[in-house]
Order: C-alpha cells, then structure tokens, then sequence
C-alpha cells in the first residue's frame, strides 16, 4: 500500500494542535503587585446615582456639544455635610462635570425635552472653575423628575445650612459682645466704688490734721 495513502499519513504524523501537559509549573516573568485606586469619593456618600448623557452649551458655537456617557452621582461629604454633582464617563472614567451644589442654584426643564433638564454651575472638572450651562438626558422621564428633585432638595438642605451657620455665628457674635460689656460694667463699678470710698475717706483725713496754731 503506498504511503502516500491518507490514512497512513495521519498515523506517522503527530496531531501538531495538541499539547501535552507535563505538569510542570512555570514561574510568571512579571509579578505584579496590587495597587490601591483611589478615586477621591472614599469621604463621600452617594445620594444620587444614575445612568445620562451630559451636554455643555458652547457659546462661541452657539450650539450644545456632547461632554461624555455615563454615571452622574450626588455626593455627601461625610464631615462637611457639603454636596457635590459628579459625572465620569463610563469606560474611560474621565469626570466630565464636578461641581458643588449650592444654595443659589435651580434646575428647570429644557424646553420641549421632558426627558432633560439645565441648570448653570461653576464647573471644576477640567482643573480649573468654569461658569458651564449644562444639559443632561436621561433614559426616561421618571429619571429626569428624580434627578430634579433630588438637585432641588440638596440646594435647599444647602441653604439651610447656610441659615444655621449664619445664625450661629451671630449668636457667638452676640454672646462675645455681651460678655465684653459686662466686663466693661464692672469695670465702671469698682472705678466707681473706688472713688466713692476716696470721697468718703477725704473728711476723715482732714479731721485727722492737727488744727494750726493760732
């Protein structure tokens, strides 16, 4: 039979897709070593967390331009009690919007897209603050009304906050400034005092003299 016959060749031919396992085991060139990632919300509490897009309005363009996909969060520090929107893309994890939440801020419907919704910030996520007019868009309405509440609710519990503040510091204003006028008034009690028994003391001494001869 010739050698040239398939089935032969199969036989001589050692199957070169398979590998045996020796079992010998082979130490990795590189060990890599477990690095801590810090991402800077380790102080911070998440209010808020959900899935939209983020646009930025360009005003040299005159036009929205789309800043990134992703998570937009509401953070709360945990000291501090302050509140921060942040919004990093999904895959990349770049921040595309960072910015506190404050008492002077609103949130309102864009006009004409109840899915999305404006409001203007001070934008810090481009290492620098920037004056940002923002549009985000979510999956569904509910999720809009959700972000707006949510924003709403965090800049009024801002504002209280500020109330307080400012009300406790007038109050130890207060209080210092009471404490100031009663040291001051008795101060002027014992001054007081002092000079009366010295007027008291005045006829004694003179009594004290020894009358001149005549």
């Amino acid at each position: 039979m010739s050698s040239t016959d398939p089935e032969h060749r199969e036989e001589e031919e050692a199957p070169a897709g398979e590998d045996e396992d020796t079992g010998a085991q082979v130490a990795p060139i590189v060990r890599l070593e477990e690095v801590a990632v810090t991402t800077g919300e380790e102080d911070e509490d998440v209010i808020l967390d959900l899935k939209s897009k983020l646009y930025r309005f360009d005003k040299d363009g005159n036009q929205w331009k789309e800043r990134g996909a992703g998570t937009v969060k509401f953070l709360k520090h945990k000291v501090t009690g302050k509140v921060r929107l942040v919004m990093r893309q999904s895959k990349t994890l770049k921040i595309c919007a960072n910015h506190l939440i404050l008492p002077t801020m609103t949130v309102q419907e864009h006009a004409g897209n109840e899915k999305s919704c404006v409001w203007h910030a001070r934008d810090f996520a481009d290492g620098e603050l920037k004056d940002e007019l923002f549009c985000i868009r979510f999956a569904s309405i509910e999720n809009c009304k959700t972000f707006m509440e949510t924003f709403q609710e965090v800049a009024e519990s801002q504002s209280k906050k500020e109330e307080n503040k400012d009300a406790t510091a007038a109050a130890g204003l207060l209080e210092n400034l009471s404490v100031q006028e009663k040291k001051s008034e008795d101060k002027d009690g014992k001054e007081e005092t002092a000079s009366e028994k010295e007027s008291k003391d005045e006829p004694e001494k003179k009594a004290e003299q020894p009358a001149s001869s005549a």
